[in-house]
């Protein structure tokens, strides 16, 4: 059995974990979903964070979300990809994380989602939190305690 016998760990800020915004690719608002789309396939990504001019976090768009909004009832609407804009597509209420937050908070929350997005206090977006960051810290730590 795994047990935390130092919970100073769980402590750490997790600005020391994160990726730094300027490595992650992002699209802004009133960019259209073709140019989101061709971001998210030339990195690989599964989503990307959507920023306002002011570079705040403003929500996240996947593949998934632009190919459901050009779907038509009988074939897929491409020529709609140069109208669409990425807020109205891209998905608002998502889970974040701010920088100052601790590692137990980041651990909790990247249970359910591959990666989170991280601001500082005032919205900014700082960059991304990924579960595999995370759980190699974890690793590192429960190898080191044994």
């Amino acid at each position: 059995m795994i047990s935390v016998n130092n919970k100073e760990f769980l402590f750490t800020p997790i600005v020391e974990y994160i990726i730094s915004s300027e490595k992650v690719a992002h699209v802004q608002i009133g960019n259209n979903a073709e140019h989101a789309l061709l971001v998210l396939t030339k990195t690989g990504y599964s989503a990307i964070p959507v920023l306002d001019s002011k570079y705040h976090l403003q929500g996240l768009l996947s593949m998934r979300m632009i190919t459901d909004s050009i779907l038509g009832l009988d074939h897929i609407e491409y020529e709609r990809l140069g109208e669409l804009k990425v807020d109205e597509i891209m998905q608002t209420d998502i889970p974040f994380i701010k920088t100052t937050d601790r590692f137990q908070k980041g651990l909790d929350l990247l249970i359910n989602h591959p990666f989170l997005c991280v601001t500082e206090e005032d919205g900014t977006f700082a960059g991304i939190l990924t579960r595999r960051v995370m759980l190699k810290q974890f690793k590192k730590y429960i190898y080191s305690a044994q």
